[in-house]
């Protein structure tokens, strides 16, 4: 038997933190490629420490919903799973490469494969355009248009930026969209000017973050203008110098990311069958979770 334990923040203070992981967990239990689909939080229940004992097989591919590596991943998950033996440097990784390391949890006997967060996974990049194809409502959006991905960004974590510009530079490697640019809420470029980084006058701006919340719902929204007051929502496309943003919000509620999530499974050795293929079939003209 096989399971598969996504492990995720969650939040006491949104309700809605956590509601894209249990969707993206239906998506994937519905397929059958797991024995077992499991969900863990950080500051929900079950919790991280918890969440192994709800399990019943005796291997388990943990995947964090997260958007970087970080304290998180590298920290807080692999020591609240009591993972023996695990050492960050398993991983060998330079900031956007973790993939897989098998580790035992002796205190529940099982065999846990610890993947890297699906923030930093190279299907992610389709997750994005996916969002901006949702958005627009155009599954061929690109020409005459600009992308912008939006991340945290902070001097705190180098690694926080690094998802950002990866994925960014992976899209303007398609040249699919005229422009496309990484920009943060906390760092430079920020995303308070994004009509400053487009000639395009269509720009489609993606928030590469797990789940709606106060950054992608409040913050965002009133630091580009799109709305004076978050309260008053704002319009799609909205008017702003010149330009009509296109604003997706958080790229993690898309319907697509149970892919990444079967993904990073698949990396790490699950035998999954074709449930990579049906996720994307059916997930094709899935609405993104929450709307």
């Amino acid at each position: 038997m096989q399971a598969l334990v996504i492990v995720a923040h969650g939040s006491h203070l949104n309700p809605d933190s956590s509601a894209p992981t249990h969707d993206h967990a239906d998506t994937i239990r519905a397929v059958g490629a797991f024995d077992e689909v499991k969900t863990g939080f950080w500051k929900e229940e079950p919790s991280l420490r918890e969440v192994l004992r709800t399990v019943e097989s005796d291997e388990a591919y943990v995947v964090p919903f997260f958007v970087s590596e970080g304290y998180f991943t590298e920290e807080v998950i692999p020591r609240e799973l009591r993972l023996d033996g695990w050492d960050v440097s398993e991983w060998d990784s330079d900031g956007i490469d973790a993939d897989h390391v098998t580790l035992s949890a002796t205190d529940v006997g099982k065999t846990v494969h610890y993947c890297g967060p699906v923030g930093t996974h190279e299907s992610m990049t389709d997750v994005i355009i996916r969002r901006a194809e949702s958005v627009t409502d155009d599954p061929d959006v690109g020409e005459g248009f600009g992308l912008a991905v939006v991340g945290h960004g902070t001097e705190r974590n180098e690694n926080s930026a690094k998802a950002i510009h990866y994925h960014a530079a992976r899209i303007r490697e398609m040249d699919r969209f005229d422009e496309v640019r990484a920009l943060f809420m906390d760092e430079e470029p920020e995303v308070d000017d994004v009509t400053d980084h487009f000639e395009a006058e269509d720009v489609v701006v993606v928030p590469l973050f797990i789940a709606d919340g106060f950054h992608t719902q409040e913050d965002i929204p009133e630091d580009m203008g799109i709305t004076d007051d978050y309260r008053e929502g704002y319009d799609v496309p909205a008017e702003v110098d010149g330009h009509r943003i296109w604003y997706a919000g958080a790229v993690g509620t898309e319907a697509l990311m149970a892919d990444v999530i079967l993904e990073r499974a698949a990396d790490a050795g699950a035998d999954i069958g074709e449930a990579i293929e049906i996720v994307r079939e059916r997930t094709r003209s899935a609405p993104a979770t929450g709307d």
